[in-house]
């Protein structure tokens, strides 16, 4: 089951005594377990009802002792337990005492008024353990893994939509350039856009470009983007812009590298039918950044690239030693890619 279908039955009212949420988008966990509150427990009740841990404190012997004791005033309760590292592989270092044969047994037969949600901050659980078979069997065990390409776009759009607003064709992407693949971050920037634009309001490319501030990798990609589609001069501009924000140049040079590296090694990959989800797997990286360096890619040749990453390995060289002075250095660098590019 995903959470799309654990959603779906959690509105018709079917609940299961037990969650565990892992993977690496925690915003989209704690998401998750905000609206499981907000289905389960009445707005009036939560200060009795939502009982929160942490199993770095508290040992999960507590948990299912407070699972077993009948709620007060309220017909059920939630418990929220983050950390829950005893599902994972590798040793806990902490000082607690965790006996998870105690939750095994309690996963046997849960109680009808308690629901537990696990939070579980890795990308997997380890299936070897007893406690992780029992839980699969017994509850619901929901991955929330990075949204794919398309699926992070239409997480935009919906995100827009729901604050009461509209996306104008392009304003997902263009929010994404700008704020990032980070939920929290796209979450608060389209906050605020919607909050500009108004109820009804539309959110556009202006709004975006006048209102969320780009990040430097994100100034990074876009003057690599430049580079690509010959616009030396808005490239120039970029490059001007990150370093009036007092960007050391020689991080700029090994930003503008390892976006150079990453689109050789996608572009390597899918020479190989490795699919986009696989090179993000392979690569470390989100599926929509695989998604833009795969089109980046397609604008040079192999050679080019090894071509360009050995200039900014020379380049590097020559700013780290005082061979060349650091912004001419790098001004050269991109007048030299655009006279190859044009040649």
């Amino acid at each position: 089951m995903d959470a799309k279908a654990a959603a779906k039955e959690i509105k018709q009212g079917k609940f299961s005594p037990i969650y565990c949420l892992y993977g690496s988008e925690k915003f989209r966990m704690n998401e998750f377990a905000a609206f499981l509150e907000s289905e389960l427990i009445a707005k009036e009740d939560r200060d009795f009802a939502v009982v929160p841990f942490d199993l770095s404190e508290t040992p999960i012997q507590a948990v299912v002792e407070e699972a077993e004791t009948v709620p007060f005033m309220v017909p059920r309760k939630l418990l929220v337990v983050r950390d829950a590292s005893l599902f994972t592989a590798g040793k806990d270092n902490a000082k607690l005492e965790h006996r998870p044969e105690v939750l095994q047994e309690y996963l046997s037969s849960p109680a009808e008024f308690s629901v537990i949600v696990f939070l579980v901050n890795s990308d997997k659980l380890d299936e070897r353990k007893k406690i992780v078979k029992a839980l699969k069997s017994a509850g619901t065990v929901l991955a929330f893994n990075p949204l794919g390409a398309e699926e992070l776009l239409r997480w935009v759009e919906k995100g827009i939509r729901d604050r009461g607003s509209e996306a104008a064709p392009g304003a997902a992407e263009a929010l994404i350039a700008s704020a990032g693949t980070g939920l929290q971050g796209l979450s608060a920037e389209m906050d605020k856009l919607c909050l500009f634009a108004g109820p009804g309001g539309t959110v556009d490319s202006a709004a975006i470009e006048s209102l969320v501030p780009r990040g430097t990798e994100q100034n990074v990609f876009t003057l690599v983007e430049d580079i690509a589609n010959l616009r030396l001069d808005r490239a120039v501009g970029t490059l001007h812009e990150l370093l009036k924000q007092r960007e050391e140049p020689i991080k700029i040079a090994a930003l503008i590298a390892r976006q150079f590296r990453i689109i050789l090694q996608v572009k390597d990959l899918s020479s190989q039918s490795y699919t986009q989800g696989q090179i993000a797997s392979q690569l470390g990286l989100h599926p929509y950044a695989v998604k833009l360096a795969g089109e980046q890619a397609r604008k040079f040749r192999g050679e080019q690239l090894r071509e360009i990453l050995s200039l900014l390995a020379d380049l590097d060289f020559q700013m780290k030693t005082g061979g060349i002075d650091k912004v001419l250095g790098l001004e050269l660098f991109m007048l030299r890619l655009g006279a190859g590019r044009t040649a």
